[in-house]
């Protein structure tokens, strides 16, 4: 596919999905991910699934929809809280590396290291020195998980302003979602551009050719699980895959191109 018609895919707008069609079709993908992990425990396969974006961009329930049929002994989801003293005083990569998957393990980071690149520097929690150094080691670093037979993949949520501010009013609003608000939400909203230019840059710097984002348009919640789901599918091997039910689609998931930032595909 060349770049005029990467540029018209993103240009499009997105199909409508019936309830219906998405409990369908999650059901059917919900058995491809069974099959993945039949395969991975066999094989010895190790798979590292990292999920970054703004607050509220639907990283909990993809993931949710991802680990629901799966087993939970071979299946770990990794969500850090506040770095501990201990913790600022290490290696910054090493609060990560014990929740790496060892062989016949699927994990799955719901934020990651790449907090370093997003919210610590817009909310002062790094110096500018720690920052450098991280845009600088990371590729390094992933490179080496890749060499070491980890299957990494690097998921961006990408929501627009508007969209942000009425999940945050929702969550506020659902006594069973309390537990994910956050002192930081109030500057999700306020702080919107300086979010979106550490975003670009981290985007930027760290999407290479060994360990590249995958950018998912999230406003729509269902839309953005199912194609998660078909994306890390196709580009996983196991036996028996449904090749036609895990085709997704480009104007949903797409992998980042420098171009986007340039043309404003990004929301900002």
């Amino acid at each position: 596919m060349g770049k005029k018609d990467n540029e018209k895919k993103v240009s499009e707008p997105l199909p409508e999905l019936s309830k219906e069609d998405y409990e369908d079709t999650l059901y059917k993908l919900q058995i491809e991910l069974v099959k993945l992990q039949r395969r991975f425990i066999k094989c010895g396969d190790k798979i590292l699934i990292i999920f970054e974006g703004r607050d509220a961009a639907g990283k909990d329930g993809t993931i949710k929809r991802i680990i629901q049929h799966l087993s939970p002994r071979e299946t770990r989801v990794v969500a850090l809280g506040k770095p501990t003293d201990r913790d600022r005083g290490s290696w910054y990569f090493q609060r990560y590396t014990p929740y790496l998957p060892a062989a016949q393990e699927l994990v799955l980071f719901n934020r990651s290291w790449y907090n370093r690149a997003g919210v610590e520097p817009v909310m002062g929690f790094c110096t500018n020195a720690e920052y450098d150094e991280f845009m600088t080691s990371v590729p390094e670093f992933e490179h080496m998980l890749v060499r070491s037979g980890i299957k990494l993949l690097k998921y961006y949520l990408d929501i627009s302003k508007s969209e942000q501010a009425k999940r945050l009013d929702d969550r506020k609003k659902d006594p069973l979602a309390q537990w994910k608000i956050s002192a930081l939400d109030e500057h999700a909203i306020k702080k919107w551009k300086e979010y979106s230019l550490a975003r670009d840059k981290m985007l930027a710097h760290t999407h290479s050719l060994t360990a590249p984002w995958t950018i998912v348009r999230a406003d729509d919640k269902q839309l953005a699980r199912i194609n998660i789901i078909k994306d890390l599918l196709s580009r996983l091997d196991y036996e028996n895959k449904d090749e036609r039910l895990v085709m997704p689609d480009k104007r949903v998931v797409m992998e980042f191109e420098i171009s986007f930032i340039e043309r404003g595909v990004l929301a900002s």
